[in-house]
């Protein structure tokens, strides 16, 4: 294993490339699905990127398999012994390059740091040694030492490398029993005098140590798997997807969360356990009471509240006043019309204002929060439905289709498109919420082309859930069924195609967005290729609202909307240009 780290993120793609077709908006709104040919290069480049793994799922036996050709390596190289080059690929976290380097600029600091004595010392050549530990003579043949040649009996190395292995994975780092030998005791020692069991450990304790002082490798944080993940040049992009078909972040061990980063998706996480959302709960739906300061549910209707015992003291909900001080001269006995007069003064207190901004923060929070779970739970059952159809519904409609299973696969891309895309427009919610307020244009067109995806998406889990029974229901073979094909291969291209150019441009901050806020016409190209497609005929149009002069105007204004001419889309008053022009731009769909 090289020492250097290559996980960074290689330079961003960019987002226009292969996402010319699409999801391509007629004049009436309607969506329309075109399934032609991509230019060629645009094609190869999206199938290359695609196609692209930046990991490696090792098993068990490639870990053990990895482990022992790093130690043939070192061993080879420096012309040492295999349980010294385990001794000292340990010490240096298993990196090779690491070990070379060191080694060759200072052999001798190296074997003392690691334990290594420059020349193996025998034991000294008597037929009765007296053992170090319980000071008994005992036949040589029944005596071990380490390479600094310090002799023990076996039964006092059985227990004390037991006891080392049972402590936990110290017994890695194990020395000499002499107190003032610094030896390293190695696996060769440990197969000579261990039990069974403690080998196993010791061999477990080798293994996992391989993986978590490793810089390039971890485990995989599904519960009970027992794959490991190498992390080697790539794409940039730390998804990863294990054997045990779970996908996570190589670099936080998340769950995959692109678009969002790290350390979004950790503020995230940590605003959804905090305690701080039970404090904001508490400010937007209580009131201190005005004696005790402790805080006060209201439950019933009437506006008299009376603190618990022992405070019991009566005050007013609307104005915390006490309840002593209301009655006819204040506009009756259960109406009090003080806090209105003071609200259209703008008396409100330090504490009111603080009870909206956490109630408005907590509206906002349930929001985002509620529409991140709904996504997370559809994934749920999205993979549920995933396996359901895997074990024993494809060989069903294969039966009643009399089709082959190999024809069938169309199915299986498309739910596991489903199972993706709801990943990703779970993450988007965590992307909005943490979207900055004051930039405006960009929260309009997130939205906007959040909307969109959401849609998109509806329609290939409806086409996939909702019609595919039609044909599981069927007594015999469908004669639409080719056109059900065509129609769910092309819905999971567009929606691939749609979800990855999102991804892209929201990894990139919607850097694009900024150019088009302050422009009235949005005809002018953002993308770096051309954005018209391909109509079902096959020839070339325009891009999607542009108009003979170029730009888009607005078509009425009632004072809150205003509709564009060329599509008719109906855009908030505060829009200078069509968001959905500016979509297409942007995206080139």
């Amino acid at each position: 294993m090289d020492s250097e780290d290559d996980t960074r993120d290689s330079a961003d793609e960019d987002f226009y490339s292969g996402g010319e077709a699409g999801l391509a908006l007629s004049d009436d709104g309607d969506a329309d699905y075109d399934f032609a040919d991509r230019d060629s290069d645009d094609s190869d480049d999206l199938i290359s990127h695609r196609q692209q793994q930046n990991y490696s799922v090792l098993s068990e036996t490639d870990i053990k398999q990895h482990q022992a050709d790093d130690m043939n390596r070192v061993s080879t190289v420096l012309s040492i012994s295999k349980s010294e080059a385990c001794a000292l690929l340990r010490s240096y976290n298993w990196s090779v390059s690491k070990v070379h380097d060191e080694w060759f600029v200072d052999e001798a600091r190296v074997r003392t740091a690691v334990g290594l004595p420059e020349k193996q010392n025998e034991m000294p050549n008597e037929r009765e040694l007296t053992c170090g530990i319980c000071f008994e003579s005992c036949p040589r043949e029944s005596m071990g030492a380490a390479s600094c040649g310090h002799p023990f009996c076996g039964v006092c190395w059985r227990g004390y490398i037991s006891t080392a292995i049972n402590d936990g994975p110290g017994c890695l780092m194990l020395r000499c029993p002499d107190p003032s030998c610094s030896a390293a005791v190695g696996q060769d020692m440990v197969n000579l005098f261990a039990s069974d069991e403690d080998k196993g450990k010791y061999e477990r304790y080798l293994c996992r140590s391989y993986i978590e002082d490793n810089r390039k490798t971890k485990w995989c944080p599904a519960p009970g798997c027992e794959y490991a993940v190498e992390f080697v040049v790539g794409s940039g992009s730390y998804d990863v997807s294990c054997g045990c078909s779970y996908g996570f972040c190589w670099n936080c061990t998340e769950e995959a969360h692109r678009p969002v980063d790290c350390s979004t998706v950790s503020k995230w996480i940590l605003k959804n356990s905090a305690e701080s959302e039970n404090m904001n709960w508490i400010l937007a739906n209580s009131k201190p009471c005005p004696k005790c300061k402790r805080p006060i549910e209201k439950n019933q209707g009437c506006m008299h509240i009376t603190c618990t015992p022992p405070c019991k003291f009566e005050f007013c909900w609307l104005c915390l006043g006490p309840w002593s001080d209301h009655g006819e001269r204040t506009g009756g006995f259960y109406a009090c019309n003080r806090y209105e007069a003071a609200r259209q003064e703008g008396a409100f207190d330090d504490s009111e204002r603080r009870r909206e901004m956490a109630k408005n923060s907590l509206e906002r929070y349930t929001h985002y929060y509620e529409r991140w779970a709904a996504n997370q739970s559809s994934r749920q059952k999205a993979l549920g439905d995933l396996q359901s159809l895997q074990n024993d519904k494809l060989e069903k409609l294969s039966d009643i289709q009399s089709q082959p299973e190999s024809q069938l696969k169309f199915i299986i891309e498309a739910w596991l498109q489903i199972v993706e895309c709801r990943r990703v427009l779970k993450w988007t919610y965590a992307y909005g919420y943490y979207l900055p307020d004051h930039e405006h244009a960009k929260r309009q067109f997130f939205e906007y082309v959040q909307g969109e995806a959401e849609s998109g998406l509806e329609r290939l889990h409806q086409c996939a859930e909702k019609e595919l029974q039609i044909y599981l229901d069927a007594d015999c073979p469908s004669k639409d069924f080719n056109d059900f094909r065509t129609k769910l291969a092309g819905l999971t291209s567009v929606t691939r195609n749609y979800f990855e150019n999102l991804v892209r441009a929201l990894e990139s901050g919607l850097n694009d967005v900024g150019a088009h806020s302050g422009q009235g016409a949005c005809s002018k190209a953002v993308s770096s290729k051309n954005l018209g497609g391909k109509s079902k005929s096959g020839k070339n149009k325009a891009p999607v609202g542009a108009s003979k002069s170029g730009s888009s105007t607005r078509g009425m204004d009632d004072g809150n909307i205003w509709a564009c001419d060329q599509c008719t889309f109906a855009n908030p008053r505060s829009a200078r240009s069509c968001q959905r022009h500016m979509a297409h731009e942007v995206t080139g769909l």
